[in-house]
């Protein structure tokens, strides 16, 4: 009886630590369908995060600009952030995401999105970056 119990434990355990999961949330009251222009503060050697990140914004219809400077060259309607976990096994894989989009001008902070991707579920960075910034915008119409 006890094995038993020990054996259903360690499943559910199992399940839980290797579920990959992608969430976001956005301030309460935040409209980001005002958001046009998008200034992405990247960060020097991040295996292409922050390129990536340019080029989805893009694609998702965002004029972006990009630089390695907290501040904006110009103004801009957001400023996009990000931390980039990676972890090592058998191959380097992006484990932990973070995203976070402020206001251009006030910096506050108006959504923050993540994804969480162990090893037995991990995705290629394009398709995380994709997942985490949809999930920001997904009810943004352009």
């Amino acid at each position: 009886m006890k094995l038993s119990r020990v054996l259903l434990l360690s499943s559910l355990l199992f399940l839980l630590v290797s579920c990959a999961s992608t969430h976001s949330f956005k301030v309460p009251g935040t409209d980001l369908t005002k958001i046009r222009s998008v200034y992405v503060n990247t960060v020097a050697n991040d295996n292409d995060v922050g390129r990536i990140t340019v080029e989805q914004l893009r694609k998702m219809g965002y004029k972006t600009s990009h630089g390695l400077t907290s501040i904006p060259p110009e103004p801009v309607d957001a400023i996009v952030t990000y931390e980039d976990k990676w972890k090592w096994d058998m191959t380097m894989y992006l484990l932990k995401l973070t995203i976070r989009v402020r206001d251009g001008t006030t910096n506050q902070i108006l959504a923050i999105g993540e994804s969480y991707q162990p090893s037995l579920q991990r995705e290629s960075v394009e398709a995380i970056v994709e997942k985490v910034l949809v999930g920001i915008f997904r009810t943004q119409t352009l």
